[in-house]
């Protein structure tokens, strides 16, 4: 259900069409990274960022983000898992889930469990480089990257200290998503996952989260954006597109804002507007 009581719905067909505000985004984002090049700030950031890109994605997608956010003064690296193909390539029929799920081994493997597959393998991502830089972890994940990031943070309690999601899905999986027909076309159950989902919030995520949620988002449904689940949540509401999050300097700003958390004050992000 959303805010009004009506059921959650993926975003209407026609939100699509505002999707290709991408296009500016590409565009404004070389303002701010060129300044960020003259003028870098000195290293601040005591935790290691790693950042998660969307469905479909790889790390060249965060690059942009994530040299900003070098230059500001932290340490970021991709996620280091290739493209994020939600678990599809690594799916098999005898593939084994993780206990933190509370799945029986082979259940529902016609795909369902590749997200938990490949949040399983992340996690391993995660606690190697914690051991081989001995420091905390910081993790920016958008879209599906970002519903990542959060279960690899309900797994490692004492390794990530916070987490920034860009427009993920925290409810339903791909069920309120734009996605929804390609995942129920390849006969996925929707609502297994959905299910599934929703019971691992059981153990609650206890890190800081900061969720970035678009209120014209057209792949991901804004209400399933919204964590009503973890205590420790601000979310910080834009209007922007959902391809162009990780590429908005907006939003780069906000995820800057979060990662420094008490260490400096900086200026208030101007919300970005419909005409920006």
């Amino acid at each position: 259900m959303n805010d009004t009581g009506a059921p959650l719905m993926p975003p209407q067909r026609r939100m699509m069409l505002r999707e290709t505000r991408l296009l500016a985004d590409l565009t404004r984002m070389t303002v701010p990274l060129a300044r960020a090049f003259l003028r870098p700030a000195p290293v601040s950031g005591r935790s290691l960022v790693i950042a998660l890109p969307g469905f479909g994605a790889g790390d060249r997608a965060t690059a942009p983000m994530r040299a900003w956010l070098n230059r500001r003064g932290f340490e970021t690296e991709g996620w280091g898992l290739g493209r994020n193909l939600a678990g599809l390539d690594i799916t098999t029929r005898s593939a084994p889930v993780s206990p933190g799920w509370g799945l029986a081994r082979g259940e529902q493997n016609r795909g369902e469990v590749g997200v938990p597959l490949l949040v399983d393998r992340f996690v391993e991502r995660v606690r190697q480089r914690h051991g081989e830089t001995g420091r905390p972890v910081c993790l920016v994940g958008w879209s599906l990257g970002g519903y990542i990031a959060r279960e690899a943070a309900r797994d490692l309690p004492d390794i990530v200290d916070c987490i920034v999601t860009l427009g993920s899905p925290v409810v339903g999986g791909p069920k309120y998503t734009a996605a929804a027909d390609t995942f129920l076309r390849r006969g996925q159950d929707l609502d297994w996952i959905e299910r599934v989902v929703a019971a691992r919030e059981a153990r609650p995520i206890v890190q800081p989260i900061t969720a970035i949620v678009s209120r014209s988002d057209g792949v991901v449904a804004r209400e399933a954006a919204v964590d009503r689940f973890s205590q420790r949540v601000t979310h910080v509401e834009i209007d922007a597109a959902h391809l162009g999050l990780a590429f908005n300097p907006t939003v780069w700003r906000y995820v800057l804002r979060s990662l420094r958390g008490n260490e400096e004050s900086i200026p208030e992000p101007r919300v970005q507007r419909r005409d920006d």
